[in-house]
């Protein structure tokens, strides 16, 4: 299994990346993505240690670690000056934190996330279909999520993003060692949100691209 989208202590997780890095490797996790929350305010700080880490970790694991960002509560206009940065910085993975049922993200978040140089839409909520199709041109993946409160709208998501066309991947959104999940435990919750098995080779298939 691949998961794309994990926190370490450099934002809200608990775990050093190589402690969470060996958890994922021990819970048969093949490829990961550290990914902590970060604005304007401190990609420049988060960012440059978690690919010095990854780099480090890519030489005695046989798992891959993949560095990255999820942009966090930015405001709107400022998204996609925020991941021209974070490429700049070095992330492999830019993701944005999309617009949750469950917290106050601003509105437009979405759409600006899709008109900047990122990866995924974590946990986009309610996602109108006129973005869905804009993330299926973009080549940007929306995320079926594992995280309670989160994975309240996988359905939705999920059944616009078949419907437009729109790639998707699964990940856990991991901020403690509880929220690791296997393939086993993945493929419930895509289920869960509707889909059939076949989805989550689909899904697989495409998180490699980041490997």
């Amino acid at each position: 299994m691949i998961d794309l989208h994990t926190h370490t202590f450099f934002s809200d997780g608990v775990l050093v990346p190589s402690e969470l890095v060996r958890r994922a490797e021990y819970k048969g996790i093949q490829a990961i993505g550290i990914t902590d929350h970060g604005d304007l305010s401190n990609i420049d700080f988060i960012i440059p240690r978690i690919v010095a880490v990854s780099d480090q970790l890519n030489q005695a694991l046989a798992i891959r670690v993949i560095p990255g960002i999820e942009l966090t509560h930015i405001p709107p206009s400022q998204i996609k000056h925020a991941a021209s940065k974070a490429r700049e910085l070095g992330a492999k993975l830019v993701i944005v934190h999309g617009e949750t049922i469950v917290e106050p993200v601003a509105q437009g978040t979405n759409h600006a996330a899709l008109n900047a140089d990122i990866d995924i839409l974590a946990h986009p909520g309610l996602i109108d279909e006129s973005d869905v199709i804009l993330a299926r041109e973009k080549g940007i993946f929306l995320e079926i999520t594992a995280r309670k409160g989160h994975s309240l709208t996988n359905g939705h998501v999920a059944a616009l993003s078949l419907k437009c066309g729109a790639g998707m991947v699964i990940n856990t959104d991991s901020h403690e060692p509880g929220d690791l999940i296997d393939k086993d435990f993945a493929i419930k919750v895509i289920l869960g949100a509707g889909l059939n098995t076949k989805a989550f080779a689909v899904m697989q298939k495409n998180a490699e691209r980041f490997i």
